[in-house]
């Protein structure tokens, strides 16, 4: 009997998960992805706040299946589905798949505004994050040399826009960068004009989560020194004044947008239905209209009882579904039944800063030293390798000892160097 060939579009929590429990079956696995590495979307703000390098939370490919035969990493961008030849076509040339599992995640949405796209920056990516950090930095250096009035306000501001977990989380770190390591790092400069302001287009900071939970974090983040403003929705932005649709204008050079996700939908898949943005998909992660195509993680609208809406775009919903995906083909070929999916919320969390965090367990709530410290335990636990564990770790435990990381590194390259200074 021939060896099925399954192709895994993505390596995010969903398509790794897949891949690693098929691993151990007899089939081939082909995993494709536009990046080189799996990456730890969960701590991308303490990398874009200069407090872990990106190695710690990036794992190559190769190396994770580095002793598994039966599974193939392509490096490439998927260009196009055409199902009726079971082939996608790639950036690296055609792939047949006997399954094809599509788990490409989400990308920052900029609600159609391509001056938003242009001048704002996103965090969906090491690429992105590392981004943030290197252009948050730059503005550190060049703000004490700056004498025009208006360009100096530009450099004071730092806006994120979105007051879900990512955004909190950056708001929180950059405000610890801004009181800690900024008056030891430039002891002639006063940054205490220095700004960071979060908005939010909601009434509440982490909206999904309850109203104990919206309460604290706002709480600590504006005792923290963080501008809040909900109810506040972005109008438009030309990378120096920030338009709100209140009219106020807010100037500022550094915006980073946080305020919602799309889908990373491929072309080809006609017969698909799509619900905002994401595969509609039925309990066994099929998509509707195809025999052999499945979608998990967060390109995914599956419809339950529990969830008639559709799961939340959660790294736990996808290691799931991933999960459940494998035991799913494997019963199938095996000709056992297949077991629907059916996810049991563990909670959800959010670091604000040291000692403070909000966590929701299914029956319990709470907030404070104790959810900090739960918070870290748990993300340490989901880094995937020991040696990343240690790194995370001892990083984490030298800021906590000295308030300080020493990570500040600017990497640029210098043709990327000419273009803003053109810019500029």
């Amino acid at each position: 009997m021939e060896r099925k060939r399954i192709v895994i579009i993505g390596g995010g929590f969903a398509g790794l998960n897949l891949a690693r429990k098929l691993a151990k079956s007899d089939c081939e696995i082909i995993l494709v992805d536009k990046q080189n590495h799996h990456m730890f979307q969960p701590l991308f703000y303490q990398v874009a706040s200069a407090r872990l390098e990106p190695s710690n939370i990036s794992f190559p490919f190769r190396a994770i299946f580095r002793r598994r035969k039966n599974v193939i990493f392509r490096y490439a961008t998927v260009n196009r589905i055409r199902p009726d030849d079971q082939v996608i076509e790639t950036s690296m040339g055609e792939l047949w798949y006997d399954e094809l599992v599509i788990a490409t995640g989400c990308k920052t949405n900029f609600f159609g505004d391509p001056d938003l796209e242009k001048y704002t920056m996103a965090m969906k990516s090491t690429q992105q994050t590392i981004h943030i950090r290197n252009t948050i930095l730059t503005k550190f250096e060049k703000i004490m040399f700056v004498s025009n009035q208006q360009e100096k306000d530009e450099l004071m501001n730092l806006v994120i826009v979105g007051a879900g977990p990512t955004g909190v989380e950056l708001s929180g770190a950059l405000v610890e960068m801004k009181t800690k390591v900024l008056p030891k790092d430039y002891p002639h400069y006063d940054f205490s004009k220095l700004k960071i302001i979060l908005l939010e287009g909601s009434p509440n900071t982490l909206n999904s989560m309850s109203d104990k939970s919206r309460i604290w974090s706002r709480r600590y983040l504006e005792k923290m020194g963080v501008e809040v403003r909900t109810s506040t929705v972005v109008s438009s932005y030309d990378g120096h004044n920030l338009a709100l649709k209140t009219g106020e204008i807010i100037p500022t050079q550094t915006v980073i947008w946080a305020a919602g996700v799309q889908g990373n939908v491929l072309p080809g898949l006609e017969k698909a239905t799509m619900v905002r943005g994401r595969y509609t998909v039925d309990r066994y992660s099929l998509v509707q209209g195809y025999g052999n195509i499945y979608a998990i993680g967060d390109i995914s609208y599956m419809e339950t009882e529990k969830y008639p809406q559709g799961h939340p775009q959660l790294a736990n919903v996808a290691i799931n579904q991933g999960k459940r995906l494998a035991k799913n083909l494997r019963a199938r070929w095996s000709g056992d039944q297949m077991q629907p999916f059916e996810y049991k919320d563990k909670g959800t969390m959010a670091t604000v800063g040291k000692h403070k965090a909000v966590v929701e367990l299914p029956n319990f709530k709470f907030q404070g030293y104790f959810a900090w410290m739960v918070w870290m335990v748990l993300h340490l636990m989901l880094i995937l390798s020991i040696r990343n564990k240690i790194a995370v770790f001892f990083n984490w435990a030298w800021r906590y000892i000295t308030g300080d990381t020493s990570l500040r590194l600017i990497l640029r390259d210098e043709r990327d160097r000419e273009l803003t200074r053109r810019n500029d």
